[in-house]
Order: structure tokens, then sequence, then C-alpha cells
């Protein structure tokens, strides 16, 4: 009794990014099996989630969905990896399209973790990105081929946004006016026009509609209906 074995280190923290209760709770289970003494923190949106990351910045792993409200696709994961760099970041998501994946990796993730992996496969995974690996499921290639593109060219831009110009673009994104913007994030028009001028010259733009378009780049279709993986008999 109170000793701790090498397999299940003490003290490990982990932020678990995902609007879907069932599945952090299910993702919860998971990661308190494989790590006993674990500390969780939870986000159900891009906004939650950069409070969380802010006030727990010795965090040892992110899991992010790819869908979460406030973001676009891939810009999330673009933007947490620029602002802060020494976060691991593991991407989870019903999308298993290996091409998802890579891409995944490119923009900076550690790992790529399916939503349909039972618990053993999720304890396995984040096992090895603790220990400075990336993972990614059997089959896929770790070795996915690094083209440059647009939408890299466009994750990179993201990355160096500030917060208040992320929420300006996802806004963007979602089609608000100005006043709009301004409405939500409570602060003036003519604030909100200077984080677009910012925005647009990081993006290497020149209207609304060629700002839209890159940030579409980023997108990923969305995956089916999600089923939790089955829960796992707690261990006698």
């Amino acid at each position: 009794m109170g000793i701790q074995s090498d397999s299940h280190p003490v003290g490990r923290k982990f932020i678990v990014a995902d609007d879907h209760p069932l599945f952090r709770s299910a993702l919860r289970q998971s990661i308190g099996q494989a790590f006993p003494d674990a500390v969780l923190e939870e986000a159900h949106d891009m906004e939650s989630l950069q409070e969380c990351v802010a006030a727990n910045e010795d965090c040892d792993l992110l899991l992010l969905d790819l869908h979460m409200p406030g973001a676009h696709g891939f810009s999330g994961l673009a933007f947490l990896t620029g602002q802060y760099p020494q976060l691991p970041v593991m991407v989870v998501s019903a999308n298993e399209k290996p091409e998802i994946m890579c891409r995944a990796i490119d923009y900076g993730a550690c790992g790529f973790l399916p939503k349909s992996a039972p618990a053993e496969t999720i304890a396995a995974a984040l096992h090895r990105v603790l220990a400075g690996e990336i993972w990614l499921p059997e089959g896929v290639s770790a070795a996915c081929a690094q083209q440059e593109s647009a939408a890299e060219a466009v994750a990179d831009a993201v990355a160096t946004l500030t917060p208040q110009q992320f929420r300006v673009a996802s806004m963007l994104g979602e089609g608000l006016l100005n006043k709009q913007i301004a409405y939500e994030m409570d602060v003036t028009e003519a604030t909100v026009k200077a984080h677009l001028t910012a925005l647009f010259r990081k993006l290497g733009v020149n209207s609304r509609t060629q700002a839209v378009l890159a940030l579409n780049s980023l997108d990923v279709e969305p995956p089916g209906q999600f089923s939790p993986p089955p829960r796992q008999p707690a261990p006698a």
C-alpha cells in the first residue's frame, strides 16, 4: 500500500477538451484506469479551453477534439500549438481518415486518437506520447509526408494570432458581421476592425472573403454520429 508503480506515474495532469459530455466521461474513465493518480481538467469549447490551459500551464497532455465550438477544423490545434509550444496536444476525433491523422501531425499534434479506440489502446497511446513519442493508430505511417501547402501556411499564420484575434477569426468564419462580433466580444467596432486588419496581414489577404476562404482550408468534414467506446470492467 502506498507504493506507486512506475507504470502509473504520480500526478499526471490532463486536459480533456470535447463538447460531448458523454465522450469526456468515457475518456475520463479510460485515463483514470491508466493513470489512477491523474488530475483531469475539462473544457467544452475554445473559450473555456483557453482559460483552462492558461490556468494549467503545467499540464502534461491536452486531448483535443477536432470539432470544438469556437474553432474551425485544425484552426484550434494550430492556435494552441503556436500559443503553447511546450504543451503536448493529442488530437481526438471520430474522423479516422489517414489523411486527417497525418494533417494533425503536420500541424503540431503529438498523436491522433480515434474516438472508437478501446481503453487498452487509449492507455498505450497515452503512455507513448507522454514518453515523447508520436502515436498514430496501427497501419497509419508515422512518417506522414510533410508537404507544404496553402493550408499549412494558413495554419502557421493562425499559430501567431492573439487570443482576441483568434476569436475574431472564428466568428468571421461563422459569417458574423463586425457589429455582431463587437457585441459578442463586448468591444467597439473600431477594435474589431483593428483585429481584422491584423488578421488580414497575418493571413496575407485583403478582404473578408479571402480570409474566410483561407480559414476554410483548415476545415475538417464532420464525422458521423459518435458512439463512445464500451466501458471496461474495473480491475479486480
